[in-house]
């Protein structure tokens, strides 16, 4: 089934109903597999104080959008969780969205400090700013889950900034 067969001329209750007994939300019609994709960063991150050698590989690390991480990945309902979240209502897909986006520029931005320090022969500065980084994406992932399980609230970016130091 492809994502526009799965979701084309779909009701919402109808989506809801096909999405009973997945592991895709039938109220937000959203998947928590997604956020693996940023549980692989923290971890990452969180190594870093351990293992410098790892900033290569968070280096690495890129966004994926919701859809790609579906298409990539081995998810049974993989067809089905692209169609749903196309379906999924704006109370839910915005805060999660923006939450998303808020967790990517934490990596950018995080990625260029690291780099910075590394470079600079800070190490222990980078393994600081590395479990800071991985702090504040946790975070991000719990909000993000707490949406996918029915929560219509993000994180402003002003409260992002305040926990990660300023803009």
């Amino acid at each position: 089934m492809t994502g526009a067969s799965a979701g084309g001329t779909m009701s919402a209750a109808e989506m809801a109903a096909r999405l009973e007994g997945t592991n895709i939300s039938p109220q937000t019609f959203l998947a928590t597999d997604y956020l693996n994709h940023f549980n692989e960063v923290v971890m990452l991150l969180g190594m870093l104080g351990d293992m410098p050698e790892m900033f290569e590989d968070v280096a690495a690390w890129a966004p994926k959008s919701y859809a790609d991480h579906f298409r990539d990945s081995n998810f049974s309902d993989r067809d089905l969780a692209i169609a749903a979240y196309e379906m999924a209502p704006a109370r839910y897909r915005r805060p999660f969205d923006d939450t998303i986006a808020q967790a990517e520029r934490v990596v950018a931005r995080s990625v260029a400090e690291i780099g910075c320090a590394i470079d600079a022969g800070e190490t222990g500065r980078a393994a600081l700013l590395g479990e800071s980084a991985s702090r504040i994406l946790q975070k991000l992932i719990d909000v993000a889950s707490g949406i996918i399980h029915g929560s219509e609230k993000g994180m402003s970016q002003a409260e992002v900034d305040a926990f990660i130091g300023g803009p």
